[in-house]
């Protein structure tokens, strides 16, 4: 990568979830938010790897798109998408959605594409990982997933179940490289990136 400004550029996160927001905020850097706006469809015969990959990359340029800052930008787009049966499960929006899924998935495994991208504005580079994490899901009762929906309303989050909550006691194993990555941004790969973008989040290396 190019040398670019010695100044530290402004980190924003491209994105709309509460959830991204309070695990980037693990890393004690300050950052900005920006909702971006793009169409998240899956293209047709797109694997779940390369819509993860394609819409987290879109979502930083979109964001880095809505912020003017001549002294340049790092923007951090993240998706997730979530496969199972060789079909991709997206947000369930609604408490039947959700029982469909978990229905569907008891006692199966699920793998979680959670793709990474770093948009660096002063050079037009990009970064990107895609993490796979595989979920096992015990074999639970409709009255189970009943209780778990009713507590927690999981209807913005992609598979019905938040391994960071209550959700946790729906799954029998999760095995991951990072496990930050189901809740929705990876930090072990994103810690990286800053790096090697120039923003160590521990400092001067």
């Amino acid at each position: 990568m190019s040398d670019a400004s010695t100044s530290l550029p402004r980190l924003i996160l491209a994105s709309s979830s509460p959830y991204r927001r309070t695990l980037l905020e693990r890393l004690r850097v300050p950052f900005e938010v920006v909702v971006p706006a793009i169409d998240e469809t899956p293209l047709e015969h797109e694997t779940p790897q390369a819509t993860a990959l394609r819409l987290s990359a879109a979502k930083a340029r979109a964001a880095a798109a809505r912020v003017a800052e001549p002294d340049g930008l790092l923007v951090i787009g993240s998706d997730q998408v979530a496969t199972f049966d060789g079909q991709q499960i997206g947000k369930p929006g609604t408490h039947d959605k959700a029982v469909e899924q978990l229905r569907a998935m008891r006692g199966r495994s699920v793998e979680f594409h959670s793709a990474l991208c770093v948009f660096d504005s002063r050079t037009n580079d990009t970064q990107s990982a895609d993490i796979v994490t595989r979920v096992r899901f015990r074999n639970y009762s409709d009255a189970q997933i009943e209780t778990y929906l009713r507590a927690e309303t999981p209807y913005d989050c992609a598979g019905s179940a938040k391994s960071e909550g209550l959700g946790i006691a729906l799954l029998d194993a999760i095995e991951s490289d990072d496990p930050t990555a189901l809740i929705g941004l990876p930090l072990i790969a994103l810690t990286g990136m800053l790096a090697h973008a120039g923003l160590p989040v521990l400092g001067a290396r």
